[in-house]
């Protein structure tokens, strides 16, 4: 059996940075550290943090007077940190950037007396966050069939947004839903799905054809995630998602002669170290690094880490 080994694959520069400001925090303040919700949806690096002095919190009032708190890659409502401040909490920011364009364009939208529609999943934190800077203005449609239903008050003053990490396939079906019921609909300049995002899906789609099943390594919280394995089943093969090399099935390769490995967003590259050297395990004779387009995206850390 030869694996196809996607690229790009693995973090992303807003998990990098995530992640780093946590690290950094640490060193900087001393353990504790505390962060609300997960960082990013992989438990694998949610456990090394924890490991490192990161504790981990769904509720403000669980962090001590005076802690300092991060809030995740995935953003929050500006009401979470009206209430950091209220509960005397330091608080730092690890919101992805490409997150925040979102938040920044909910904000202005909102300003111009629009109505707002939110492509994404309503019960994803990305979600919840950016619905929180006007939540008497956005709307959240999840399907095609959402958006022949959606209701606004004034058709001609619509601007729709997206979660940053939909399928960019899943987006456009209801995208071409909303053009055609909203002809004057406003967009953003620049298209919200994350960079990252489109080029793991398109790595993916590249190698259909090429491979009998899929591994896509990554949490079952990532939304990115979920995406790329629902992209690789697409085309009509086996599509699994496990979080690490003790959730593999061995009769999942059965008789296939190539398998195709990718990872989300959030998933650390040791899981894929770990994940192939267990298909060698099962029978993978050789591995082939197939090539996708180069990301160099950067982001600076928060000031209070820098």
């Amino acid at each position: 059996m030869k694996i196809f080994l996607s690229r790009p694959r693995g973090f992303c520069a807003g998990v990098e940075r995530a992640i780093e400001t946590v690290e950094r925090a640490l060193e900087k303040f001393g353990r504790p550290v505390y962060v609300r919700h997960e960082i990013v949806h992989n438990k694998v690096v949610v456990e090394d943090l924890e490991q490192k002095g990161a504790i981990f919190v769904d509720d403000l009032a669980d962090v001590p007077q005076d802690g300092h708190v991060i809030f995740s890659a995935h953003g929050v409502a500006p009401m979470v940190f009206s209430q950091a401040e209220s509960l005397n909490l330091h608080a730092i920011d690890a919101t992805c950037p490409l997150v925040t364009k979102v938040h920044v364009e909910a904000r202005q939208f909102a300003q111009r007396d629009f109505s707002i529609l939110l492509i994404g999943h309503a019960d994803h934190v990305e979600v919840e966050g950016v619905v929180g800077e006007a939540p008497d203005r956005i709307q959240v449609v999840a399907s095609p069939d959402e958006a022949e239903r959606v209701q606004v008050e004034d058709p001609t003053r619509v601007a729709v947004l997206t979660q940053t990490t939909l399928s960019v396939d899943e987006a456009e079906r209801v995208m071409v839903v909303l053009r055609r019921r909203f002809p004057e609909l406003t967009t953003p300049r620049k298209e919200d799905i994350c960079y990252a995002t489109t080029n793991r899906q398109m790595a993916v789609k590249e190698l259909q054809g090429q491979v009998d099943a899929w591994l896509v390594i990554g949490d079952r919280m990532s939304s990115n995630s979920n995406r790329l394995r629902e992209i690789a089943a697409s085309s009509g093969v086996p599509a699994f998602m496990v979080l690490g090399p003790d959730e593999i099935e061995p009769q999942w390769f059965a008789g296939k002669q190539s398998v195709g490995v990718t990872s989300g967003a959030s998933t650390p590259e040791s899981s894929v170290r770990a994940v192939v050297a267990r298909l060698r395990e099962l029978g993978a004779t050789e591995v082939e690094e197939v090539d996708g387009k180069r990301e160099t995206v950067e982001f600076s850390l928060p000031a209070e880490v820098r």
